[in-house]
């Protein structure tokens, strides 16, 4: 009887890769920033890092350990800083971070809202905004508004630019062109539409509406120029056209500005304020806060890390 050959058993096969962290959360729960931003959520509350440049600038807002509450919610935790006067302040942070709350706090927008309530303060040119006594009406006067989605009157471009002085009772006509005119030349429009003047506003393109808009609320000479993400709606090119105008309108104007695309806000701003959970976490000039933040969590945002 032949022996049956020696068989050689199989060897094993090689351990399967261990599967590879996708780059972005590469050390995300363990990052020292992803620590001090879940200590934030806990309430465990740290003074926000303002750069001394700042302190430097001629406030034409100030914001004094502001709150607010949508009923039991907070959305704003003691929120304190200066807006400079004649330059671009940027809100930045992510989703939910309370950066539009605040600016539509500096106008009292929020007042609208049902179960609403704050406590601190903010002045306009050294004026309480939440006084007791403040005329809300005669508040707002005092500043211009754009819109995340751009909404002209339905009436023409002249009377969407001097709305503001027909409600405040202006009817001299040279008056009126005068301020239309000027209106549409700081908005870059006047050589765009100085021919169609009497054309519903509704008939021009969206990057249009958007810089009719600014021109509407820059033709009462507001104190400051709150901009809510007035580039989101806009293609590539009509949001440059934007960009251009709003620094076009410096030093004239004083404009805060929230915006989620930190892109422009390193392009289009002179001071940037990163917000989290409701609270301003670092302040400082945009070059600052791009290039050199001095918090962890500052920069974990700016290089897409968190958020």
């Amino acid at each position: 009887m032949t022996d049956a050959p020696a068989t050689t058993p199989p060897e094993s096969p090689p351990p399967a890769p261990a599967p590879r962290p996708h780059p972005r959360s590469v050390g995300r729960v363990e990052a020292p920033a992803a620590r001090d931003l879940a200590a934030i959520a806990r309430g465990e509350i740290r003074e926000a890092m303002v750069h001394a440049e700042v302190g430097k600038e001629e406030p034409v807002v100030e914001v004094d350990a502001f709150s607010l509450f949508y009923g039991g919610y907070q959305a704003l935790h003691d929120v304190s800083m200066r807006i400079p006067r004649g330059k671009i302040t940027a809100l930045i942070g992510p989703s939910g971070c309370g950066k539009t709350t605040l600016l539509r706090s500096v106008n009292r927008l929020n007042d609208l809202i049902d179960g609403v309530r704050t406590t601190g303060d903010m002045r306009l040119n050294g004026d309480s905004i939440y006084g007791r006594d403040v005329d809300v009406i005669e508040l707002r006067k005092r500043m211009g508004m754009v819109f995340q989605k751009s909404n002209p009157f339905p009436m023409s471009i002249y009377e969407n630019v001097v709305y503001a002085l027909r409600i405040d009772g202006q009817r001299d006509r040279r008056v009126l062109d005068e301020v239309c005119e000027r209106s549409l030349r700081a908005a870059a429009l006047w050589d765009e539409v100085k021919d169609r003047l009497h054309e519903s506003a509704l008939s021009m393109s969206g990057g249009q509406q958007q810089r009719l808009c600014i021109a509407r609320a820059v033709a009462a000479e507001p104190e400051v120029l709150l901009m809510d993400e007035p580039c989101s709606a806009l293609d590539p090119i009509a949001t440059q056209k934007i960009e251009e105008l709003v620094e076009s309108l410096v030093p004239h104007y004083s404009v805060l500005i929230v915006t989620h695309n930190m892109q422009q806000a390193a392009r289009a701003s002179d001071y940037t304020a990163y917000m989290v959970l409701g609270r301003l976490i670092e302040y400082g000039p945009t070059q600052s806060i791009f290039q050199n933040p001095k918090l962890p969590e500052t920069e974990d945002y700016i290089t897409g890390r968190f958020g």
